[in-house]
């Protein structure tokens, strides 16, 4: 089973969260996940994904215009309707909307008639609710990107379970 893994990214942190989700979907067996930038997406492999992972860093407090630019012009092109959807998100500053990155992205899903995944609570600790967010060290000195490795490959792994347990 393919699964994608799609996101902009402007300093590399957003890449390197895309990167941990695909490590954490391929350790689930018969799946082959790889992330993209919205600059270089293997149309193909995205159109034969069960499932698509989006990412986006935090751009005052919502998507970049670059990925809502992406998402409007290939929703319908790549056939996003009918997969699984879910969404991550990077940010400078620990309360730099990162979550509602992530509610953006899953009302694009929705609309493109996506099922989207969660994850929750169900699996237990750590809960990772709507989707992954990271903060990066650019700003906040404190904090850096390399601390929420785990949680994505987590993320990952649980969202390519449950595309196997689906498709």
């Amino acid at each position: 089973m393919k699964l994608a893994v799609i996101y902009d990214s402007k300093t590399g942190n957003t890449k390197k969260a895309a990167e941990w989700i695909a490590d954490g979907m391929n350790e689930v067996v018969e799946v082959e996940a790889k992330a993209f930038s919205i600059d270089s997406v293997d149309e193909e492999f995205v159109k034969e994904a069960n499932g698509l992972v989006i990412g986006s860093p935090s751009y005052a407090a919502t998507m970049t215009p670059d990925i809502h630019s992406w998402l409007m012009a290939s929703m319908g092109k790549l056939g996003f309707a009918g997969k699984l959807g879910g969404a991550f998100s990077t940010e400078q500053y620990t309360h730099g909307g990162g979550d509602l990155v992530i509610q953006s992205i899953i009302t694009f899903e929705l609309v493109a008639g996506m099922l989207c995944y969660s994850g929750g609570s169900a699996w237990g600790k750590p809960n990772i609710h709507v989707g992954p967010v990271a903060v990066n060290n650019n700003q906040e000195k404190h904090n850096g990107i390399e601390y929420y490795e785990d949680y994505f490959k987590i993320y990952g792994k649980r969202f390519a379970t449950k595309a196997t347990e689906l498709f």
